[in-house]
């Protein structure tokens, strides 16, 4: 609810235009949704499909649109929405955990209302970037193996441009970019070439307004600084540990750790044993299968109604029903793995990737964008 309560007060930061162009039915009716296996009735409207961001490659990525459930949609702001990882799905996390319309059920197969989705005051447009990521694809494959942040945000931009055409009643709608954990990467990077492209010209079709991140990862030395402090004062590592991470971790690249940083980084991992470093005071859902080197990225979700530590197996079944798949015409060239929450090889190959956002703020700041920094933490209701 707290993070609900941010958007609206970013939001309310610039009027709403009066009046805009109306939908064009038949550039969108392709990708419209009739429904989602197992979705409860709505009062909104919601497309997905693909948008090419590199024909000769065959790189594609995959976009949820859920509109606002406002009297007058077209009257409400467009936010992008892009969750971390790096490697990490949009539409697995931020639309299905986070701040989306539903939540998936225990069974793996039925959708409820989340009272608090962002859709009931903005369009909230989901992205899975870069390619490979949840049903985002590229057909070179190559394109998996050198992901990175300079390919990631040109990626998304595209999208933004290639989209705007099958969508053109959002065209010149005022417009946000939101994220969270790596997407402090992605979010930035993406903002700083929309501010740019867009300087010199008078009415840009991305009327962009600002941006916002929570848990972000923004600098490589304050991460890391501030991720081993955490562990050691909450109990999770010895102080042995603690010390032995301060002398062989450079402090300035997360991204890139040394060997040595690497080895009793391992350690602490041991130490913590089953405990879930993002809510340490809750049950946890046993998985091996995930890569638990992304806790410093921080892209668990909070949950507002009530904890379950289990929801991440939920959507994995979800997504991976072929009723589904065809429900959102994803998955539309056969790909060869199934769907996952993250991306593990992205994660592996994830080379380009700068040590700090803060020149990409300081930038953005001096230009007048609004930026807006939170953080949230998971709470558990008695209901």
């Amino acid at each position: 609810m707290a993070v609900a309560v941010l958007l609206a007060a970013i939001l309310a930061l610039s009027p709403l235009p009066l009046s805009l162009a109306s939908p064009s039915a038949a550039a969108a009716a392709a990708d419209r949704i009739t429904r989602l296996p197992g979705q409860p009735p709505v009062n909104f409207s919601m497309y997905s499909g693909y948008v090419t961001v590199d024909a000769a490659a065959g790189r594609a990525l995959f976009y949820w649109l859920v509109e606002a459930a406002v009297a007058k949609p077209e009257s409400a702001p467009l936010v992008l929405w892009l969750n971390g990882g790096p490697g990490c799905s949009s539409v697995g996390y931020g639309a299905s955990e986070e701040l989306g319309a539903f939540r998936i059920n225990a069974d793996g197969r039925t959708l409820s209302v989340n009272p608090y989705s962002w859709n009931k005051m903005a369009n909230v447009l989901f992205l899975d970037a870069p390619a490979g990521v949840g049903y985002s694809y590229s057909n070179t494959s190559s394109d998996l193996l050198s992901p990175g942040d300079n390919k990631t945000a040109h990626d998304s931009y595209t999208f933004l441009v290639n989209w705007l055409e099958r969508f053109p009643q959002y065209k010149y709608r005022d417009f946000y970019i939101a994220g969270e954990s790596y997407g402090g990467h992605y979010v930035p990077q993406l903002s700083q070439l929309v501010y740019r492209n867009n300087k010199g010209v008078r009415k840009p079709i991305l009327n962009f307004k600002g941006f916002m991140v929570g848990n972000a990862v923004i600098d490589d030395y304050h991460d890391f600084v501030g991720t081993f402090e955490y562990w050691w004062t909450h109990g999770l590592i010895s102080d042995d540990t603690y010390q032995k991470l301060q002398l062989a971790c450079e402090f300035d690249s997360s991204e890139h750790a040394s060997d040595a940083c690497n080895k009793i980084y391992d350690v602490a991992e041991a130490e913590e044993g089953l405990i879930d470093a993002y809510s340490i005071y809750t049950p946890t859902c046993k998985k091996t299968s995930l890569h638990r080197r992304r806790q410093i990225k921080g892209r668990r979700p909070w949950l507002p109604r009530g904890y379950d530590p289990c929801t991440e197996q939920y959507s994995t079944k979800y997504y991976n029903l072929p009723e589904v798949q065809k429900a959102f015409r994803a998955n539309v060239t056969g790909i060869p793995y199934a769907w996952t929450g993250c991306s593990d090889v992205l994660f592996e190959y994830w080379k380009d990737s700068p040590r700090s956002m803060l020149p990409i703020y300081r930038e953005l700041i001096a230009a007048g964008i609004r930026i807006w920094v939170f953080r949230y933490t998971k709470f558990i209701s008695k209901t």
